[in-house]
């Protein structure tokens, strides 16, 4: 029986470093890996098992070395994304909508039966926080968000090539926020910044930690989503799947990880507070990200776990704690050209 071929895009990011981590030893699998920068020769496990190309998929001259990479494959994984500089939403543009457009050209021209697109929980249309929704409600996305609103746009490119090119199978995966600790320097720096401490984390009790209400998400372990992107490809499946693991986190949830009692704060002076320290660019999230974490609706898993059989294995909390404690140490994953060096390095 002839090798699965899976060709993964952004294969050494927080996602892709997950997935090559369940793939790369899954029997009867072929790994490619394209990368803005490969991987350096004798990069550890999970990087070692991978065929690299080196691709910019911003650039519109990526379609041919796309097609290239392609070759003979029997899906491509599209992953790319970038959240900073959101000072300047075109550069994040160019990567997250463009760089799509590019990759599904290339599925095409190189004769790809599947694409697997990784989309997001921040792609829905505002919704309920007391009740789940399913994969059928509204991906409008949030005006107020670049992330939401490239996760809508891309929504939309999906549905049109779905409708344009029904020779191949199109999934979507919409996760919740993906967490894990390899990555922790990497989640420090894209919100965080280099002007807010991080050593304390998890290790200094708070007094108090204020969060709104309606500060209510989920999450998803890198390594369970990472899982739901294997059975996908594995059952060339179709459509869009739900990702997520419980417990839903709240705001009592997130106080006692960082060892702090709740207070309940309105939704306006906190987003105000972040706002003005993105703007003087003392903090590196924007207030988008509070909105989604206020707006976006709680999703119900169900068809991945009946159609996928996908079971998460980490616990939302420990997933949350786990990442605190990455980002605290400033853990990075050895190998990836984009995630950094590990601790100590």
């Amino acid at each position: 029986m002839a090798a699965v071929r899976v060709v993964i895009v952004g294969a050494t990011g927080n996602v892709g470093t997950a997935v090559l981590r369940r793939l790369r030893d899954e029997e009867g699998v072929d790994l490619v890996g394209v990368v803005r920068q490969v991987p350096p020769p004798g990069a550890p496990a999970p990087y070692d098992r991978v065929a690299w190309h080196g691709v910019d998929v911003a650039q519109p001259s990526s379609v041919a070395a796309l097609t290239a990479a392609f070759a003979g494959a029997d899906a491509v994984i599209h992953l790319p994304w970038l959240l900073q500089p959101n000072h300047d939403e075109r550069v994040m543009a160019a990567t997250n909508i463009d760089g799509l457009k590019h990759v599904l050209a290339a599925v095409v021209a190189a004769g790809v039966p599947q694409a697997v697109v990784v989309s997001s929980v921040g792609a829905y249309s505002p919704g309920p926080k007391r009740r789940r929704v399913d994969e059928s409600w509204p991906t409008g996305g949030l005006h107020s968000s670049h992330y939401a609103r490239h996760k809508a746009v891309n929504e939309r490119i999906l549905d049109r090539f779905e409708t344009d090119h029904p020779e191949v199978v199109v999934a979507r995966l919409r996760p919740g926020l993906v967490m894990q600790g390899v990555v922790g320097d990497e989640l420090r720096s894209l919100f965080m910044g280099p002007f807010i401490p991080v050593r304390w984390l998890g290790r200094v009790p708070l007094p108090i930690v204020p969060i709104p209400v309606r500060t209510v998400s989920q999450v998803v372990h890198a390594d369970d989503l990472a899982d739901a992107f294997a059975r996908v490809v594995l059952r060339r499946a179709s459509g869009a799947f739900n990702i997520a693991t419980e417990p839903v986190i709240g705001p009592q949830d997130v106080a006692s990880v960082l060892g702090g009692r709740w207070l309940p704060v309105r939704i306006a002076p906190i987003r105000g507070l972040v706002w003005l320290l993105w703007h003087l660019r003392l903090l590196a999230a924007d207030p988008g990200w509070i909105d989604i974490a206020t707006s976006v609706p709680l999703m119900s898993t169900d068809r991945a776990r009946e159609e996928l059989g996908w079971v998460p294995r980490k616990d939302g909390v420990e997933a949350v704690a786990e990442a605190v404690r990455g980002v605290s140490d400033r853990t990075r994953s050895a190998g990836s050209p984009h995630l950094g060096r590990t601790r100590g390095r």
